[in-house]
């Protein structure tokens, strides 16, 4: 791991708070010694729940890699990925992640994922937002046609 990309993720996210009053985290991604990708926390910026720093670092960076996917990238942050982030990550493959700040540190100043956390591991009719099954014949249709789509991209 190299130390100056993880002092760029924080100076990132510093900036972030002090220039654009946004939250305090920030991401980049690292591709061959090569930046490839930025991102910082812009949920309240955007009023996008989903435009936390690692999001909008992937989305950079696959962008500039046009591909889905971040095969042999390290991602470096300056906190330790929400769940949300967590699955993004999976989804977009990176070979690492590296943070600084751990999420016992976010929950310090007023980030808690813990309920989230939680949440996940409770059965589907017991947690906090309703989640419930809504099936119908013919619900299936989009599976059934990707399945026999012969120019289907699988990822």
């Amino acid at each position: 791991m190299d130390v100056k990309f993880m002092e760029m993720a924080v100076r990132l996210a510093h900036e972030n708070v002090l220039a654009k009053n946004g939250g305090p985290f920030g991401a980049i991604i690292v591709k061959n010694g090569i930046v490839i990708g930025r991102g910082c926390n812009n949920v309240t910026t955007a009023n996008d729940p989903t435009a936390h720093a690692e999001v909008q670092a992937i989305r950079d960076a696959c962008r500039n890699l046009n591909s889905f996917q971040l095969t042999d990238c390290d991602i470096y942050t300056s906190c330790e990925p929400c769940p949300m982030c967590i699955g993004a990550i999976y989804w977009a493959r990176p070979r690492a992640i590296y943070f600084a700040s751990t999420k016992e540190d976010a929950a310090h100043i007023g980030f808690d994922d813990h309920f989230i956390y939680q949440e996940l591991s409770i059965p589907i009719e017991n947690r906090a937002i309703k989640m419930e099954r809504l099936s119908y014949n013919g619900h299936d249709l989009p599976f059934r046609a990707w399945d026999i789509n012969s120019e289907r991209v699988n990822y």
